[in-house]
This record gives C-alpha cells, structure tokens and sequence, in this order.
C-alpha cells in the first residue's frame, strides 16, 4: 500500500496488534486515519467487503492480515478478524468435505469474488453464494477442483481430529 493512502494508518494500526478479533466504532476508525470515512462506508455494507481488487481500503486490512466481518452500517461498527493459519477439513475417501466457511476461506485466500471463484470450477456467482451459506454443498467433482484451486493457491488445512 502506498504511504500517502488514507487508509494507510488503519492499515498500521492494524498490523501492530494481535488480537484474533478487534471491534472498531466508524468514529474511532476515523480517528485512527484522522480524516472521515465517506459516505458509502456508513451507508453500504458492501464497502467494507473483502475485495482485492479496486478497494483501497479493504487492501488496507488484508495487507494487515485481517477480514472485515459482522459489519453492522446502522450502529456503525466493524469487527475486523484475523484468518486461521490452517483450516480444519473432513474428508470422504480422499476427497475433502467443502462446506460454506471453508469456501468463502479460500475465496479470502485467493483475493477473489464469488463471481471469480465461481469462473475457476466451472459454476455460476450464485452457486458459490449458495455454498457459502449453507444452502447446497458442492458436487464431489467440484470439491476436486476447489481441493486443486486451494493446492495451488497455498491455502493451508488439515484434517479434523
């Protein structure tokens, strides 16, 4: 990230703590960067999304080794989480289990959207929003192509105990 980001002081103060969780206030954010939020961060959750591409400020907390999660726009709050290292999997024979938090952890991986997941295996955006919900599970043949998608990648898991 470049030093003259506005972002660039969230993104320090960030980096130098170590919590797995840390909830801001909008307010104390704009405090950390002494300077506002815009508009759209206090009007759309969609702000705040984790995006590689096109988002200074969601570069800002990923460089910094964080998500934005549990964004809640009305009472202006953000929690940003660290990632797990490794990711716990199941198995079926030697095919892993994907289920909707382990896809949208490889997804986070991989800086990707969901429509950009969903053009690597083959599927449509709104199959891997399904998958990241809960509301189906993806085709054995697909967790193949996610199990390769995440190899290649350097996504980390290990098996459940």
């Amino acid at each position: 990230m470049k030093g003259g980001s506005k972002y660039q002081p969230l993104q320090d103060y960030l980096r130098h703590r170590n919590e797995a969780e840390i909830p801001l206030t909008f307010a104390e954010i704009e405090q950390i960067m002494d300077e506002p939020l815009p508009d759209s961060a206090r009007r759309s959750k969609a702000w705040w999304s984790n995006r590689s591409k096109g988002g200074l400020q969601a570069k800002a907390w990923m460089e910094a080794g964080y998500v934005a999660e549990a964004v809640d726009v009305h009472a202006e709050q953000v929690t940003f989480c660290k990632p797990p290292d490794t990711y716990q999997v199941e198995r079926s024979g030697g095919t892993i289990l994907w289920n909707g938090e382990l896809i949208k952890a490889l997804r986070r991986h991989t800086g990707w959207s969901q429509a950009q997941l969903a053009e690597q295996v083959g599927v449509y955006q709104q199959t891997v929003s399904d998958w990241e919900v809960g509301a189906h599970k993806p085709q054995r043949s697909i967790s193949k192509l996610l199990s390769l998608v995440a190899e290649q990648s350097g996504f980390k898991y290990g098996e459940k105990e």
